[in-house]
């Protein structure tokens, strides 16, 4: 599998980014810059072409560009951040996937929907009720996608459901089960090991910080390359959050 990944460099004010579940601490814009070029390396070196969304300097989210739209087939459902702050970040992103030849809908008021509440894994579409994503937008999400089966996820104490858990290339989930009620879930040696990309076939993107969950899933028989997001992490950020993969 290859396609495009559409993804957005961190701007200055990356450290006023929102943290809720976690204590804040400082981030060095520098080094996060030096991660997120080396993350969409890893991409590309995976068969992913990068199409880098307007830079939004002023919006410190921005990098986080998988919450502002849920890409399935030739649709991008645009979202509408439960965070209104974070609002303003769809349009720059509206443009760029008009721009591939998607068709782009929206999430419309009163519903909220994150895109890094959405789990897409084969027909079924697992979205989480979370503080950023209310039962109006799932709704809307299911209108906008009648072909695929949506599974409503209730969470505990995390940001997002992809904070909680993902899906490996069989469609195995890997996750915290105190996090979510979901059956037959793969547990991972650390936090960040739920946090799961898959590249196509057997590959895997993972961050740098599961080391023992790398050791798991390569003895599941897959190819794990890993990325160094510490900055990122300390905004409640994983690698899913930082592109949107689009396949040819």
């Amino acid at each position: 599998m290859s396609g495009i990944a559409l993804v957005r460099k961190p701007g200055p004010r990356i450290a006023e980014g929102i943290v809720t579940h976690i204590e804040r601490e400082p981030v060095d814009y520098e080094r996060a810059v030096h991660q997120h070029d080396a993350y969409v390396a890893a991409l590309a070196a995976a068969g992913w072409r990068p199409v880098h969304v307007e830079p939004a300097d002023h919006l410190p989210d921005a990098p986080f560009v998988e919450d502002a739209v849920v890409v399935s087939g030739r649709l991008a459902v645009l979202t509408r951040p439960g965070a209104p702050e974070r609002r303003p970040e769809v349009e720059s992103v509206e443009q760029s996937v008009r721009d591939l030849g998607l068709k782009a809908v929206r999430i419309a008021r009163p519903g909220t929907l994150d895109g890094g509440d959405v789990l897409q894994v084969g027909q079924t579409v697992y979205v989480g009720r979370s503080g950023r994503t209310n039962d109006e937008g799932v709704a809307q999400l299911a209108a906008l996608l009648p072909e695929r089966r949506i599974v409503p996820v209730d969470l505990r104490g995390v940001l997002h459901l992809k904070s909680a858990v993902t899906a490996l290339p069989d469609g195995t989930l890997i996750g915290d089960p105190a996090r979510v009620d979901l059956p037959d879930l793969l547990e991972p040696p650390e936090e960040p090991g739920a946090h799961v990309v898959p590249l196509g076939g057997d590959r895997v993107l993972l961050a740098a910080s599961a080391p023992r969950t790398a050791a798991l899933l390569e003895r599941r028989g897959l190819v794990v390359t890993t990325v160094d997001i510490s900055e990122f992490e300390r905004l409640e950020g994983c690698v899913t959050c930082l592109s949107v993969l689009v396949p040819a």
